[in-house]
């Protein structure tokens, strides 16, 4: 806690700047003013209940047309067209993908699913390993920055929550598709709307021979949400199982090994409800989560080298947030244990407990906000750590808001981190957590047409854990690799306009990074130091004819070495009544690059598919 208040970086001195700052603001735009917010979406990723434009923070949606319309098949490839969202593939359909925000590793980011933390205690690679089918998403909430006071430990550099479907039709849908490397997949989702109850049913099957030698896959989802007393306070169930076989040619460790082969398996299994009672709001959640990972260095020999980790956990929460003439409180509690059976990491437990409160003050006819919150957390391997922080805002007029927060947040190394040996690599069971004040200065700007952001942060980390060596013969070794400073800039602008009565969209981003590494001896890095220099996200959804609608979409990505790749993707869809055909184009300037690990992504390809909904 000495830290909060003392040292380089004080959160007290820069929070008076953004006070006097806000303060100045008010005294120039004097008028009132108070910004409407009908039919716009109220975020879940918190334990107060907020319309979008009242959060002071950096949160993005991705809406249901957004994912309908997207160039994307899957959740890793939709992620990728988010300024300062770095998605690192390994091949198609979003296979083996590791996420970053805003620099940060991809141990460093939380997945939530309808608020389920995801999280695998074996290692962050299998963060991405929870996509959830595009089909049964409501919609996505990113938060960028420091989130450990709202959802603890992992949300280092933000977090993702994903929200499934909640208000479904009376319809069955089918869809088939097929493209290049003998892709090949086949839906089938059931919905069911009852007068007290709803009821989600997906089955996918996703399976190709490979872009390449070795790189062929199957890939299979289950996905079931239930919810009950859907009229007053309701109760829902949800089950996903998630299954992937893939080959991985060069995945891991150095492309020079061909033949490696992974299985993993991820499922989640949660009850949750939301209680009204006066002013009063309980959110309770009952889950477990399971994850296994089997992976041969050769494929088919396991007796070379062959690893396997089971991971689960089990975890219980209560969130209650309460209106009152002093604003909005939430508190919450999350207790969860989890459990790892590895061959190579060795059988261990971890006990966690959070407990969370902040409160949202607001003044001058509702036009600043001050919403101050704290999250205690208890490792029964690393003991207690406080993550403190502030998000302030000031609403300037109906379109402008101006808002910063700042922040402490915390990582407790994974079990790979801490155990893991193979051939190339070795694990460090004496890490120490890693640690970081980060802050955020922004402006929004919305109204029918036009919305757009622009902000500003830094983030001082210590102790950052990374596979570091001095000599390239050597093995990576894990190592908290002292400090790194992270500045970065973030834009974007999206405008919506018709054409004779089609809506048109489009959008620009552009994130520039820089991280500055103090006082390290170690030439080689794999991960903290990897990130993006420069992203440049651009697309246009269009629609011209009431069968026909078109999207393209435009990635440029730049790395700190200097290389860098620009990608299109294109998607038409066709509708017919209930017949829904679409052809996605990928690369399709035949780009060469790649993501991560110098594993070559594909070339120019091309998937169909046809859709047919019985209602």
């Amino acid at each position: 806690m000495k830290d909060w208040v003392m040292g380089k970086n004080r959160i007290i001195p820069v929070t008076v700047q953004w006070l006097v700052i806000l303060f100045s603001f008010n005294m120039v735009f004097s008028q009132e003013t108070k910004v409407e917010n009908l039919n716009e979406i109220i975020v879940k990723s918190s334990r107060i209940d907020l319309f979008l434009s009242q959060n002071s923070r950096t949160i993005q949606i991705i809406t249901p047309d957004e994912i309908q319309n997207s160039t994307a098949s899957n959740l890793a490839d939709l992620l990728q067209h988010i300024s300062g969202v770095d998605i690192r593939r390994r091949g198609v359909d979003g296979m083996q993908s590791d996420l970053y925000i805003r620099g940060g590793s991809f141990d460093q980011t939380l997945v939530l699913v309808d608020g389920f933390k995801t999280e695998n205690p074996q290692t962050g690679h299998h963060t991405m390993n929870m996509m959830i089918p595009l089909e049964n998403i409501e919609r996505i909430e990113i938060i960028k920055g420091p989130a450990a006071r709202i959802f603890g430990q992992n949300a280092f550099t933000g977090a993702i929550n994903i929200v499934t479907k909640t208000k479904v039709q009376n319809v069955l849908t089918g869809k088939i598709a097929y493209g290049s490397f003998d892709q090949n997949a086949v839906e089938l989702t059931g919905t069911l709307n009852q007068n007290n109850s709803s009821h989600q049913v997906h089955y996918s099957r996703n399976a190709s021979n490979g872009y390449r030698y070795n790189t062929d896959f199957k890939n299979q989802n289950i996905f079931v949400k239930s919810r009950f007393n859907t009229q007053r306070n309701p109760i829902d169930i949800i089950a996903t199982f998630l299954e992937r076989k893939f080959g991985a040619n060069g995945f891991y460790a150095s492309p020079d090994f061909k033949d490696q082969y992974e299985e993993t398996q991820s499922s989640l299994v949660g009850i949750s409800s939301n209680v009204s009672k006066n002013n009063f709001v309980y959110r309770p959640k009952i889950y477990w989560k399971r994850g296994q990972d089997m992976y041969e260095f050769v494929r088919g020999k396991p007796e070379i080298y062959r690893n396997l980790h089971i991971t689960n956990k089990v975890g219980v929460a209560l969130d209650l947030s309460c209106d009152s003439k002093f604003g909005k409180t939430g508190i919450g509690v999350d207790l969860a244990e989890v459990f790892i059976t590895s061959n190579n990491l060795g059988d261990h437990n971890r006990l966690m407990f959070t407990s969370f409160i902040e409160h949202r003050f607001v003044f001058f006819n509702e036009k600043f906000d001050i919403t101050p919150g704290i999250a205690f957390s208890y490792y029964s391997d690393f003991k207690f750590h406080a993550f403190p922080g502030i998000d302030l805002g000031y609403q300037i007029n109906n379109n402008f808001k101006l808002y910063g927060n700042i922040g402490y947040t915390y990582r407790i190394p994974t079990y790979t981190d801490q155990y893991y040996s193979s051939p190339t690599t070795i694990g460090n069971e004496n890490l120490k957590a890693e640690s970081a004040l980060a802050q955020e200065l922004g402006i929004k700007f919305n109204d029918n047409k036009l919305s757009g952001e622009l902000n500003v942060f830094y983030r001082s980390s210590d102790d950052l854990i990374d596979y570091v060596k001095e000599k390239e013969e050597d093995k990576w070794q894990a190592e908290n690799i002292q400090k790194v400073n992270t500045t970065g800039i973030e834009t974007s602008i999206k405008y919506k306009f018709k054409t004779k009565n089609f809506s048109q969209y489009v959008n620009l981003a552009y994130t520039f990074l820089k991280d500055d590494m103090i006082d390290s001896d170690f030439n080689f890095s794999r991960y903290s130091l990897n990130t993006i220099k420069h992203q440049v996200i651009a697309g246009y959804d269009s629609q011209f004819v009431s069968f026909l609608r078109q999207n393209i979409t435009y990635r440029f990505v730049e790395r700190p070495d200097g290389s860098s790749y620009n990608i299109f993707d294109v998607k038409l869809t066709a509708n017919y009544k209930d017949i829904e055909f679409a052809t996605i184009l990928n690369n399709i300037f035949n780009a060469e690059y790649t993501e991560t690990n110098l594993v070559p992504m594909p070339g120019r390809n091309v998937m169909f598919s046809l859709k047919y909904t019985f209602k």
